[in-house]
């Protein structure tokens, strides 16, 4: 049995290196031009932080941090400079952060962030679905708009969708009123048994595909389909692969002959 790949440092971890990386190195840079020029570069706050965003973003990189991070670290210190000059209430800075926190989660430690299925590729899914009924799961499912269209259209399939932040699984939930064949948890996707489904979905991020394939080839049955959104599993070639024709240029990539081998 392969063991399962070794642990990556923490996305959190990278980021805040990277943010004091960026800023260490404008203080030096800061310093060794006062001793050059008259000029009063602490002034220009906002081209600093400009400078510190940057180098930040490049460290970031170097560290192999995953690249959904690069925009954060460079916008993170200019709007932090643009936001001090303006005259907020302070209460406003933590309702933004828990709203954040309701959405997002601990996504630092699941480095998945969250991503919403198209119309198109939810018509794809629903084409790939089998025509006998079966049972479908979705890893991750934001909020259930994706497996709310599919249970409508296939009132014969029973849907199960696992989703671990509060607000969007609340939606999630909301959303599945009404459908009796569709099913919300919240949760950790990675304690629930593959085992009873016959189509195995996930729209994840790469950190997290070779675990998940571990997961499908030890719990899933022969002839169970995984259908991963945009992310290949590393190392495994799929049986084959849909390309949807929306703006994201999607590619669904199926696996389930590499199940049997």
């Amino acid at each position: 049995m392969r063991k399962p790949p070794a642990a990556e440092a923490s996305p959190l971890r990278i980021a805040l290196l990277s943010q004091c990386g960026g800023a260490i190195a404008v203080w030096i840079l800061v310093a060794g031009l006062d001793l050059l020029t008259t000029a009063d570069f602490a002034r220009i706050p906002l081209l600093l932080a400009l400078v510190q965003g940057g180098i930040a973003a490049m460290i970031s990189l170097r560290l192999r941090a995953p690249v959904w991070w690069l925009p954060i670290h460079l916008a993170f210190m200019p709007l932090a400079v643009a936001v001090h000059g303006l005259d907020i209430a302070p209460g406003w800075f933590l309702a933004a952060f828990v709203l954040c926190l309701l959405v997002f989660w601990r996504v630092d430690r699941s480095r998945v962030p969250l991503y919403l299925t198209s119309d198109a590729a939810a018509d794809a899914l629903l084409e790939l679905l089998p025509a006998a009924p079966c049972r479908f799961v979705d890893l991750g499912c934001g909020d259930g708009g994706l497996l709310r269209r599919l249970a409508a259209a296939r009132p014969d399939c029973a849907f199960t969708g696992i989703e671990h932040a509060p607000l969007t699984w609340l939606l999630a939930l909301l959303r599945s009123l009404g459908q009796p064949n569709l099913m919300i948890r919240r949760g950790d996707f990675w304690g629930e048994p593959l085992g009873g489904y016959d189509v195995i979905y996930a729209f994840l991020s790469p950190a997290p595909m070779s675990r998940l394939w571990l997961k499908v080839v030890e719990e899933t049955t022969p002839g169970a389909l995984l259908v991963s959104n945009s992310f290949e599993v590393p190392g495994v070639e799929a049986d084959s692969t849909v390309a949807v024709g929306d703006r994201r240029k999607t590619r669904l990539h199926l696996y389930r002959q590499a199940l049997l081998r």
